[in-house]
């Protein structure tokens, strides 16, 4: 698909689901809302917190999205969230899957094709470092209609980064993700789920809500296919944020696994779905 086509698709999608959100519909508008009761999960590190690196400072600027998902009232303060959300709210048995430090063309294309199998689609918190390598990969997830966020370029411990460092994590990768599918990202990650007063704020005025997750699949220990998806259908309940990963390491346990406990969360009435923009 080329640029222009593919940037036009995306700003119809992203059109279309607003006014489904609007409207309070189901299916991929539901709402992420925070769970008030519990605290930000936060996983270890998987090989230690990445190097602070230099980074060259972007020109990339987005205006700061007014309350819930209305881009266009930049008048209006700037909703800045203490909390990540965690968890989903909404009708029957539905959760959301995503995938984490990608796109990797080892794993990345696998979990596609096994989400385009079943016809479901996810969410990826993509690394602006390897998303800019692979591009090719961005299109095909918005093919799909997936969902893609923004999880800084290089993968540090943000909360260890000045205001500065951590803006140009977030703003490289929004860019990288704009140009690629011609909308910036509304999802913002932080790596190794290390949130801090300044990653909330610069999220917001960049136009981003914070996602964290409620099942942490431990993945990224390569526990082994069995552990992962015994896990995932252990844990599965209405509502949860599954987390696993498609790059940053071997992921070969974690394409097995997709491919074993999807089909047994679709037969056991779960709906897959992913979110748009924020609504009240």
């Amino acid at each position: 698909m080329k640029k222009d086509q593919l940037i036009t698709r995306r700003r119809a999608l992203i059109a279309g689901a607003a006014v489904l959100g609007a409207a309070g519909a189901a299916g991929t508008a539901h709402v992420l809302t925070a769970d008030q009761a519990a605290k930000p999960v936060r996983s270890l590190p998987r090989s230690g917190p990445a190097a602070a690196r230099p980074l060259k400072p972007s020109a990339y600027r987005l205006q700061p999205i007014a309350g819930y998902g209305a881009p266009h009232l930049t008048h209006t303060r700037t909703l800045v969230r203490h909390e990540p959300f965690l968890r989903m709210s909404g009708r029957g048995r539905s959760l959301v899957l995503t995938f984490d430090d990608g796109p990797d063309p080892r794993y990345t294309p696998e979990i596609l094709r096994t989400l385009r199998e079943y016809d479901v689609r996810a969410m990826f918190f993509v690394c602006g470092e390897t998303a800019a390598r692979n591009k090719d990969l961005l299109g095909e997830m918005a093919d799909d209609d997936h969902l893609v966020g923004n999880h800084t370029w290089s993968h540090p411990l943000l909360t260890k980064l000045s205001r500065s460092a951590i803006r140009s994590e977030m703003e490289r990768t929004s860019e990288v993700i704009d140009d690629a599918y011609g909308e910036p990202p509304a999802w913002f990650r932080a790596p190794y789920g290390a949130w801090n007063r300044d990653v909330f704020r610069i999220g917001a005025e960049l136009g981003m809500e914070p996602l964290g997750w409620t099942i942490d699949t431990l993945d990224w220990t390569t526990p082994g296919t069995r552990s992962i998806v015994g896990r995932v259908r252990s844990e599965a309940a209405p509502g949860v944020v599954v987390l696993s990963h498609d790059a940053g390491g071997d992921r070969s346990q974690s394409v097995r696994a997709l491919r074993e406990y999807l089909p047994h969360l679709l037969d056991s009435g779960y709906h897959i779905v992913v979110p748009r923009r924020k609504y009240a």
